[in-house]
């Protein structure tokens, strides 16, 4: 059970002896404990109090399974609903059962002799909490008064109950149902709903029943002092929606939004500015638990925006494909990263700040920053704060926007991967200096440096480099003076140019034409904001229409100004501050072809001194 009841950092981490999984839980609301039921039917009461949280009490049912808990708002006592459709009544502080017991003959019509089914739903009347509104699976409502120990009224409806939720005036309250239907009844009136909604279902021409959609697994209604009110429910689609994505609809006023999530929605709550159930709630967001996430979204804003979430729900967002981990930091690092990334408002988003915002952030037990830098699939570089409790994103940086966008699987070349092209492969970092580089599995090797300022830059350096070796040629006995003088790239210079044409370790037939980038470095002018700016891409061409290898190893040394790197074909060194290659040797002329510890090692400015 993990739990996450603040603002970013205030969390922790329970676990259940049993291993059960939990099927509900409430807060003691401002009194720091919560109460857990599993689906072994045990009940435990925790205590958040202490700096570890730990169970206080727990509470076994042997003879009956838990379907629903309900604890009132500043109540003594929690109420327990189970599959035999009984209600048990348990005192919070001793934490025992009070001997008051509902039992369902006594709560339904007492000439009906079928079982009503299982407990559902339990909750008070905002303006009384000495009446319960008890849900059972087959339809059945029953308005039971705990002090005269009897049902007032009872209400019965076709379709099984899934959800309750009250009107703040604590004289109406709605339901959900298994066919898509939502009704509302008046706490008085027994007879039928006074209103049936079928918020997805086709209304037919004849004044028929509408066709039945999939269960309305949630529904919370919420007032509005200035307005209409809202009615927010998960489930209720047409059963010709097939193939749709799970959805939250939020009706409010005539109009109805529909918003489509990216997983199955396990729970949601709605938050409102009046704590207090019998008051007008005012609504302004809804948190919505997802399987893999979590999602806030604004119900103040015109189109239901999501806020930008916080946590490190997302670190797959993207997968990710490399990974680093950098300890005792320079200070002044975290919040440089911190600085550029909370400027990085990404569209679409609401525009207010997250709307959990209880508790104080708990520091870690390292007393020197760590930062963890991940690479992902899709080419995005994130930076994660690690010295405290949780994983914190400080700033996201996306090296796709270097490069054309491809707009078909020919404009990608034909690499030897099934890999997204834009994939990160190898990250290297000098956290003092903050330059930054990367290579990926489109064999190119980005170097950005760090900048507070926004920049536009009209031409992306580019650097061409090719590293292609015959192994046979260097094998034949004419190679055996070992003189070779290694390739070498100028900036932008085309590969039929990189070095001399008749070097024997580089291959010179382009005739077939076949040198093009795996991916194209962008053309247009590239505006960067403060952060982390690209300065150099260095790029392996195609030779003799073969692809360039990838990259397999990369090293960055920022004082000298140097990155080398190396694939299956060889070695190279360039010097990023001049934007040139100084060393590029093939495999061959490293090891040659007899035993790598009997060659002798010979400089290549022996063959070729290097230019002013």
């Amino acid at each position: 059970m993990s739990l996450r009841f603040g603002r970013p950092g205030v969390e922790c981490y329970c676990q259940h002896e049993s291993g059960a999984a939990v099927i509900q839980m409430q807060f003691l609301i401002n009194e720091g404990a919560l109460v857990s039921a599993l689906a072994d039917d045990s009940v435990h009461l925790w205590n958040l109090r202490q700096k570890r949280p730990a169970i206080l009490h727990s509470l076994k049912f042997s003879r009956e399974r838990i379907t629903f808990c309900h604890l009132p708002f500043q109540s003594k006592f929690l109420y327990i609903g189970t599959e035999r459709g009984n209600i048990h009544i348990v005192n919070v502080e001793s934490f025992t059962l009070s001997g008051y017991v509902i039992m369902w003959n006594k709560a339904i019509e007492l000439s009906s002799k079928a079982h009503p089914g299982p407990v559902v739903h339990i909750s008070d009347n905002p303006m009384d909490e000495g009446k319960l509104v008890i849900g059972y699976e087959s339809g059945i409502l029953v308005m039971w008064d705990l002090k005269s120990k009897k049902a007032d009224y009872r209400y019965t409806y076709d379709e099984a109950i899934h959800s309750v939720a009250w009107h703040h005036e604590g004289k109406q309250f709605i339901c959900s149902h298994s066919d898509g239907t939502l009704t509302i009844w008046n706490v008085r009136g027994q007879g039928k709903p006074i209103q049936t909604i079928t918020p997805h279902g086709k209304q037919p021409k004849d004044g028929k029943k509408p066709e039945p959609c999939k269960p309305i697994l949630k529904v919370e209604y919420k007032t509005t002092r200035a307005g209409e009110p809202f009615m927010i429910l998960s489930g209720g689609l047409s059963y010709d929606t097939v193939g749709r994505r799970p959805c939250l609809t939020v009706m409010h006023g005539k109009s109805t939004a529909v918003l489509e999530m990216d997983y199955p929605i396990v729970d949601f709550l709605t938050l409102c500015e009046t704590p207090y159930p019998n008051d007008f709630q005012d609504p302004y967001a809804v948190v919505v638990l997802l399987e893999k996430d979590l999602v806030v979204i604004d119900l103040a804003q015109n189109g239901y925006p999501i806020f930008e979430n916080p946590y490190p729900l997302t670190i797959h967002e993207s997968p990710v494909t490399c990974c680093e981990y950098f300890a005792d930091c320079p200070v002044d690092l975290i919040p440089a990263l911190y600085s550029v990334g909370s400027r990085q408002k990404r569209q679409g988003y609401s525009k207010k700040e997250w709307p959990i915002s209880g508790g104080n952030w708990g520091q870690g037990t390292q007393s020197y920053p760590e930062i963890i830098i991940t690479g992902h699939a899709d080419g995005t570089v994130k930076f994660w704060d690690a010295s405290a409790i949780m994983l914190q994103v400080l700033y996201k940086l996306k090296t796709a926007k270097v490069f054309e966008r491809s707009r078909s699987k020919e404009d990608k070349g034909s690499m030897e991967s099934d890999e997204d092209p834009y994939a990160l492969q190898i990250l290297a970092w000098c956290p003092e200096s903050r330059v930054l580089c990367m290579s990926g599995v489109s064999a190119t090797v980005l170097i950005y440096r760090f900048s507070k300022l926004e920049v536009t830059t009209e031409t992306v350096q580019l650097l061409e480099v090719r590293m292609q070796y015959d192994v046979n040629d260097m094998d034949s006995p004419e190679m055996g003076g070992g003189d070779q003088t290694p390739a070498l790239a100028t900036p932008g210079a085309s590969p039929q140019t990189s070095g001399p044409p008749s070097h024997p370790s580089t291959s010179s037939n382009n005739s077939d034409g076949g040198n093009m980038p795996c991916l194209k470095v962008r053309s247009a002018p590239l505006k960067q904001s403060p952060g982390y700016q690209v300065d150099l891409v260095v790029q392996l061409v195609w030779v003799s229409g073969e692809p360039p290898q990838q990259i397999t190893s990369l090293a960055l040394n920022s004082s000298y100004g140097l990155v080398v790197f190396g694939n299956s074909n060889g070695l190279a060194v360039v010097d990023y501050v001049q934007r040139s290659v100084l060393l590029n040797l093939g495999t061959v002329e490293l090891y040659g072809s007899n035993d790598p510890y009997q060659r002798q090692l010979r400089s290549p400015r022996k063959a070729r001194q290097p230019s002013g």
